[in-house]
Parts: C-alpha cells; sequence; structure tokens
C-alpha cells in the first residue's frame, strides 16, 4: 500500500506524539472524546485560536470576520459580507454553544461580545 502525503504534516507522527502524551494520564475517555470532538472541526479551532490570539473580549462579528479572514487566506477588504455573515451564523447557532458549554469561552448575548474563559 502506498500513500500519498497531501503535506508536509505528518499525520501519523502527530497522532503518536499525541498517544504518547495520553500515556499514563489519568482523564476519563469520555473527556478525552469530547475535546476531540470539540477540536475536530476547523471553524471551531480557528474561532479558538482568534480568542487565544487576542486574548481579550470581542464583538462576535469581529470574531467572524477573523475566522472568515483565516479560512479564505484572504484580506478582510477582499471578502463578501455574504462570507463572514455565513460564518458568524454557524458561530452563532452551532460553534459558540458548544465551546460555551464546554467552558471555552464566555458569551454575552445581550451585547454580542465573547470571551476567553479563564481557565
Amino acid at each position: 500500500m502506498t500513500t500519498t502525503s497531501h503535506s508536509e504534516f505528518d499525520c501519523a507522527e502527530f497522532v503518536c506524539a499525541v498517544l504518547d502524551w495520553l500515556d499514563g494520564r489519568e482523564e476519563p475517555i469520555e473527556s478525552l472524546d469530547e475535546a476531540f470532538e470539540l477540536l475536530a472541526h476547523t471553524r471551531r479551532r480557528l474561532f479558538l485560536e482568534v480568542m487565544r490570539t487576542y486574548d481579550e473580549q470581542l464583538t462576535l462579528p469581529d470574531a467572524a470576520e477573523e475566522v472568515a479572514v483565516r479560512e479564505s487566506g484572504r484580506s478582510v477588504a477582499d471578502l463578501s459580507a455574504e462570507r463572514v455573515a455565513n460564518v458568524y451564523i454557524s458561530l452563532y447557532h452551532d460553534h459558540l454553544p458548544r465551546l460555551v458549554d464546554a467552558g471555552l469561552v464566555e458569551y454575552d448575548q445581550e451585547r454580542d461580545l465573547v470571551s476567553p474563559a479563564v481557565i
């Protein structure tokens, strides 16, 4: 069987490194599954990356715009309002509630502000 790498990233090496890191840890398997599920979606990872980069309160529209920039690799000026709106809607309805429930971010719906959770 021949495998072809689509990038310099070595998935097998990464998985082995994660397994090595997990070896001997005490976390219940359910907690690990939940963490990997949270990280499984690119948009959630990008949103968490944005929150860690800024490390301060942001409006959800600003965070959505930054996620759209990172997803597309384009500048803010090159993004359509529709693209940013689609990212906002998916964050608001799907990704944000999961991350709030997991305690990774906090959300003030009245002011439409997100902030990194204090962990």
